[in-house]
């Protein structure tokens, strides 16, 4: 199943290097990044999902996802630096439903993309994915807040465009919050469509972290469990990919 249970880098590298990705609970995870910084504005951090924007770009006519979004640098000798706003675009061959457009949204508010827990995510990220690929000398990092949201009649698609990969190297899917919902059951897959393992992200800080070059990922829509209450799934996004020149 992937599951890593050992609260090291170590241990999460080795399964990533073996399988292609690792499934982390909340209470490992959060050991995991104490090396990196602290999660002081968690509150505050989280509660920012509440300001999102509605994704307008869904070309399934969905009206269940809002976002907002940042790019970062990281440079292997210095900090990991956010950038000026701008779009996020995926090749059709990554995304066929909604890429092949760029696609601007709403920027992560300055105070959240700064913050301590963001700023603590992505150094953990960055000291993990450099492990990985020792060799690379700059990241173009991009942060997504998504929350997916489900109503009487109308599930919430975490991933709309069904297995696919990113496009990047490697992903964090990092489980904020998860109120009033069932199932959300992300699959990994191998290139050749091979199921390898599959897990739910239940409790805030479970982690999917994958090699996107190696496996594909979706998640199965959510649905409210009492469809007269809010429902809905938070997560943030980060990818990692390797620039060609710095």
């Amino acid at each position: 199943m992937g599951t890593v249970t050992s609260a090291t880098n170590s241990a999460v590298h080795a399964a990533i290097e073996r399988q292609g990705f690792a499934f982390v609970e909340g209470a490992a995870m959060r050991d995991l990044l104490a090396p990196y910084g602290t999660l002081h504005d968690w509150s505050a951090f989280a509660d920012s999902w509440n300001r999102l924007e509605l994704d307008t770009y869904m070309a399934d006519g969905g009206r269940y996802r809002r976002r907002r979004h940042a790019t970062y640098e990281a440079r292997r000798d210095g900090a990991v630096m956010r950038q000026p706003h701008q779009p996020h675009f995926q090749a059709l061959d990554y995304n066929p439903l909604n890429g092949g457009v760029a696609r601007w949204f709403e920027p992560v508010e300055a105070g959240i993309g700064d913050g301590s827990s963001m700023t603590t995510i992505l150094g953990f990220c960055r000291g993990l994915f450099e492990s990985l690929a020792a060799d690379t000398p700059s990241w173009h990092v991009e942060a997504h807040q998504f929350r997916i949201e489900a109503r009487s009649g109308e599930q919430g698609r975490p991933t709309p465009e069904g297995l696919h990969r990113d496009g990047v190297d490697y992903v964090l899917v990092l489980l904020i919050n998860r109120q009033n919902i069932a199932r959300g059951v992300t699959s990994i897959n191998g290139l050749d469509g091979t199921a390898l393992g599959h897990f739910t992200l239940t409790d805030p800080l479970d982690a999917a972290l994958v090699d996107d070059t190696r496996v594909a990922h979706g998640v199965t829509a959510v649905e409210p469990i009492d469809p007269s209450l809010p429902a809905y799934r938070d997560v943030l996004v980060v990818t990692f990919r390797k620039e060609k020149s710095v």
